[in-house]
């Protein structure tokens, strides 16, 4: 009998040791679920934030309002062009850009001399002056065979290939600049040329459409305009990251001037004749050329800041503020899908932000790299405090 109920008494002691043995398990277990809870939490709340940390960073929106700067100043440059055109029957691209290479060349190729010496500027031209060359001559027949499609194409194709500018910034930065881009940066490219196919739909439906009278000689000068202009963007990109702006803008420009002088007596001649005798034309051309002016110097700053891919991003939006400045100047009228086409673009350039933005391998401009080249053009160091000015 004594016996049974020792027996009886270890099975209990047994049977409760085990549920206690059990229930620890489950405590643990469930504090162990919590943990991993709290975890995944923490983890997803941090990766939110990490893709919205760009809101809180400075670039980003020194990067939005300079691009649409950029933005306002192509589109001063087509409202002149379009009044030059229609008002006064003048449709001359070489002249129009002659002006502009020739201001960017005086001036920023006297502040080269005036930082660096007229030695420190023969050695510059010497020792990069053939790539400057090429870079001149890209980026001058790019803006003439643009402005040349609008003569044969219609509206309708010259905007839609003039978005191939960016396709182009995407492939040549690949290669050239080793820029390896996450699939969100796609997608933001994609979202803004969403964007710019809703204005461009919506300018067809308005009947803003003019026909073509050679749509194929139009759209493949459109095409080569749309390349050249890509090819032009990410050059200076990859040198304004190497070198100076002062040097990029004054060199590249220089060469340019005298490239489109040349055009201009051999292609535009009598055109350029009968410009001098119209003073009006003349004024509106000076408005297109200090549009430009600002276009070229903030550009490479652009470059600097985010990318040549970016800033074609950002000219999207330049027909949106075309429509504004069209309202009052040509009758234009405003429709629903312009402002939604807007904030697409604007939404698309923000979601190429959401990744941190990919760096070229090249980096950019530093003081180390202005210290090495002042010492390899001039061979003497850098007073301290001119190194703050690159």
């Amino acid at each position: 009998m004594n016996s049974t109920k020792i027996s009886s008494f270890v099975d209990r002691i047994r049977k409760r040791r085990q549920e206690d043995i059990s229930s620890t398990h489950s405590i643990q277990n469930d504090r162990k679920e919590e943990s991993i809870s709290e975890v995944h939490h923490v983890e997803d709340h941090t990766w939110w934030k990490n893709r919205f940390a760009f809101l809180k960073n400075r670039n980003f929106y020194k990067v939005l309002i300079l691009g649409q700067i950029l933005s306002l100043c192509i589109t001063g440059t087509n409202v002149t062009t379009t009044v030059i055109s229609s008002s006064y029957d003048f449709n001359v691209p070489t002249v129009q850009s002659f002006l502009v290479y020739a201001a960017l060349a005086i001036v920023y190729n006297s502040y080269a001399i005036y930082k660096r010496g007229f030695r420190g500027w023969l050695y510059q031209f010497r020792r990069r002056g053939l790539i400057y060359f090429i870079i001149g001559l890209i980026d001058m027949e790019g803006n003439y065979f643009v402005v040349k499609a609008y003569q044969y194409t219609s509206l309708l194709s010259a905007m839609l290939l003039n978005c191939w500018s960016t396709p182009v910034c995407i492939i040549l930065s690949f290669f050239l600049l080793k820029i390896r881009y996450r699939w969100v940066q796609y997608l933001g490219v994609v979202i803004a040329l969403g964007g710019m196919g809703m204005l461009i739909a919506s300018d067809v439906m308005e009947g803003k459409n003019y026909s073509a009278t050679d749509a194929v000689k139009g759209d493949l000068f459109c095409l080569l305009g749309a390349t050249l202009y890509g090819v032009s963007n990410v050059s200076v990109e990859y040198m304004s990251r190497e070198h100076p702006i002062y040097e990029v803008t004054g060199m590249f420009s220089f060469f340019a001037t005298f490239i489109n002088l040349i055009q201009i007596v051999v292609l535009e001649r009598n055109e350029f004749s009968q410009f001098t005798r119209n003073p009006e034309a003349i004024g509106m051309v000076i408005v297109f050329t200090a549009c430009m002016f600002v276009l070229y110097s903030l550009a490479p700053v652009m470059f600097r800041l985010g990318s040549a891919v970016l800033y074609n991003l950002s000219l999207l939006t330049s027909n949106f503020y075309g429509l504004i400045f069209g309202i009052g100047l040509f009758g234009y009228k405003i429709t629903i899908m312009y402002p939604f086409a807007y904030v697409i673009i604007i939404i698309g350039i923000a979601i190429y932000h959401f990744f941190p933005t990919p760096e070229p391998s090249i980096g950019t401009f530093t003081e180390d790299k202005f210290d090495k080249e002042y010492n390899e053009l001039m061979g003497t160091q850098l007073p301290d405090e001119e190194r703050s000015q690159t």
